[in-house]
């Protein structure tokens, strides 16, 4: 996905929200169809984000790598021990993609905006 590109819905999409108008609730519903085109204005990367064992992985992994040969053997083999227990978090957050979201203009003037772009076909 790229900006500019023509696009369209892969699939029906179904809006739903309210709002107070003059102190009253008001529902609304919309309906976009499968094959309803527009043009990306906006492609955004979300990158995962990483948890406490993934930056305590990094920070130990990082300290075993530069200074592991110089600490004594049991030392080093906790610190070993820790990397190994965090190791997990590690490989899941590496298998991770980012996420790419858009804001697609539609030809008949409706917006959408932060919609995973697994939704749309190029055209």
């Amino acid at each position: 996905m790229n900006e500019g590109l023509r696009v369209r819905l892969a699939a029906d999409v179904t809006l739903t929200g309210s709002v107070a108008a003059e102190g009253e609730a008001v529902a609304g519903f919309l309906a976009l169809a499968a094959g309803t085109e527009g043009t990306v204005e906006r492609v955004d990367e979300h990158q995962p984000r990483s948890g406490e064992d993934v930056r305590e992985y990094e920070r130990l992994k990082s300290l075993l790598d530069s200074f592991g040969h110089q600490m004594p053997e049991g030392s080093r083999g906790q610190l070993q021990e820790k990397v190994r227990a965090l190791e997990p978090a590690w490989i899941a957050f590496q298998e991770q993609k980012a996420r790419v979201t858009v804001r697609v203009r539609f030809d008949n003037g409706f917006v959408l905006d932060g919609v995973h772009e697994a939704l749309f076909t190029s055209t």
